[in-house]
C-alpha cells in the first residue's frame, strides 16, 4: 500500500478490493461510479490480467466507462447483457436496513437503473457511510431542465408533509452552470439532515411531475463491505443477517496502483 494514500482511501481500497472476491469467472456485472467504485474496477482489472477472469460490465456513467477500459475490463451496454449477476457500487450514506443515499457523483439514474438489473447489489464504503439515520448527506434528485425551477418549487412544496428536519433544495451546479448529468438532466440536492421515512419519501418525490429519479436505494442493496483504516474490512449482509470482520491481504507492489495517474 503506497505510503501516501490516507486513512479513508485505504479503508475504499481493502472494501473494493474485498469486494472483487465475491466476482466469479463468466458473470456479468454492474460498474459503479465514484471515488470507491473507481478502486473496484481497478481491482477488477488487476483480476482480469493476473488470474484470466472472464467477465464484462456494464458502467453506470461515462467516467467509469472510461476507467474500465482503461485498466482491461471488458464492457457492454444494459441492452445489451439485459440482466446482470451483480452490481458492486459505493454510497454516500447507508443505513442498518443497508438502505442508501446515492448519487454524490451525479450518476444516481443509470446506477439505479443497473443495480435493479442485477441478481445481487454489494455495496462498498469506507465506515464514515454508515449512519444510524439516512439524511445527513444531502439527498440528490434528477430532474429534466425544463422547468427545473417549477419542479423545485414542487418539491420544496411536498417536503412540508414528510418527516424530514430540513427543507432547503439547491440546483448542483459545476461552475457557474447547472451541472448537467450523462442524461442531460439537471440534480437538485435536498438538504434534509433526517430522513424519517425513507420508503415514503422515494415514493412521492417520482410522483412530482419533472422529477426523473430520486437517490434513494430502497431494498436494493444485499451486503456492504465496509473498510476501516486500520486494515480490517467488515461485511454485512441484510438476507441472512449476518455480519463479520475480515482482514485483506495486499502487496505493496499491488497492480492496482500502477495506472495511477
Amino acid at each position: 500500500m503506497p505510503a501516501e494514500l490516507s486513512p479513508i482511501d485505504k479503508a475504499k481500497f481493502l472494501a473494493a478490493k474485498r469486494a472483487t472476491e465475491f466476482v466469479e469467472d463468466g458473470m456479468k456485472l454492474g460498474l459503479g461510479t465514484g471515488s470507491t467504485a473507481a478502486w473496484m474496477v481497478r481491482c477488477l482489472g488487476e483480476r482480469i490480467r493476473e488470474e484470466g477472469l472472464r467477465v464484462v460490465g456494464v458502467p453506470t456513467s461515462r467516467r467509469t466507462a472510461q476507467l474500465a477500459q482503461q485498466v482491461g475490463v471488458p464492457i457492454t451496454t444494459l441492452d445489451e447483457a439485459k440482466w446482470l449477476d451483480l452490481t458492486i457500487d459505493g454510497a454516500d450514506e447507508f443505513d442498518g436496513n443497508l438502505n442508501l443515499i446515492k448519487g454524490g457523483g451525479a450518476a444516481l439514474l443509470q446506477e439505479k437503473i443497473v443495480a435493479t438489473a442485477s441478481d445481487q447489489m454489494i455495496v462498498i464504503a469506507d465506515a464514515a457511510k454508515d449512519v444510524t439515520q439516512l439524511g445527513a448527506f444531502p439527498l440528490p434528485i434528477e430532474v429534466i431542465p425544463f422547468g427545473w425551477q417549477t419542479t423545485k418549487a414542487l418539491v420544496e412544496e411536498t417536503l412540508v408533509s414528510l418527516d424530514v428536519l430540513n427543507r432547503d433544495v439547491t440546483l448542483r451546479m459545476n461552475g457557474a452552470s447547472p451541472l448537467i448529468t450523462d442524461e442531460s438532466n439537471y440534480i437538485l440536492d435536498l438538504h434534509l439532515r433526517r430522513i424519517g421515512n425513507p420508503r415514503q419519501l422515494a415514493l412521492v418525490l417520482n410522483q412530482i411531475p419533472g422529477v426523473v429519479e430520486n437517490g434513494l436505494f430502497i431494498d436494493i442493496c444485499d451486503i456492504v463491505v465496509i473498510g476501516h483504516g486500520d486494515g480490517r474490512v467488515t461485511v454485512r449482509d441484510i438476507n441472512s443477517g449476518e455480519e463479520h470482520d475480515d482482514r485483506v491481504e495486499f502487496a505493496p507492489t499491488d497492480n492496482v496502483f500502477a495506472d495511477l495517474d
